[in-house]
């Protein structure tokens, strides 16, 4: 997916700390039902989580990058597929853009599988993003 860009009401550090939190993710990505901590804090460097999602998929999460009110990314793993989300924040106290980075992978027979979920994926990525823009506070 090139990168695309969701306009948040609100400084990059508020957009940062509402969308770098797994246990706010419920309230704005669609699929997600809950998250699992593994990690305590459940946020932050190196943080980890399960998430639940409606599909019944469980991927585990780990946060790769954290620069508080700058970049933050997350990988995924679930069954040989990985995915990866980046955002980068940029903005001031009138409003952030959040430039998306998303990713699929996966090898062998998961391939074709990966290649369709990955021309839907981004479009529910940005749709997930746009509602949590709306719900920022």
């Amino acid at each position: 997916m090139s990168s695309q860009v969701v306009h948040f009401p609100c400084s990059p550090q508020a957009a940062f700390d509402y969308l770098s939190d797994p246990a706010r993710r419920p309230e704005w990505q669609s699929s997600l039902r809950a998250v699992v901590p593994l990690s305590d804090p459940v946020d932050g460097p190196h943080a980890e989580w399960i998430d639940v999602t409606w599909p019944g998929l469980r991927p585990r999460m780990r946060t790769t990058i954290y620069e508080p009110g700058v970049r933050w990314a997350e990988v995924g793993h679930w069954r040989g597929v990985s995915a990866t989300l980046e955002l980068t924040f940029d903005g001031d106290d009138g409003g952030t853009d959040v430039a998306v980075q998303f990713t699929l992978s996966g090898a062998g027979w998961r391939r074709p599988i990966v290649a369709v979920a990955g021309l839907l994926a981004p479009g529910a990525v940005i749709a997930d993003l746009r509602r949590a823009a709306l719900n920022v506070t």
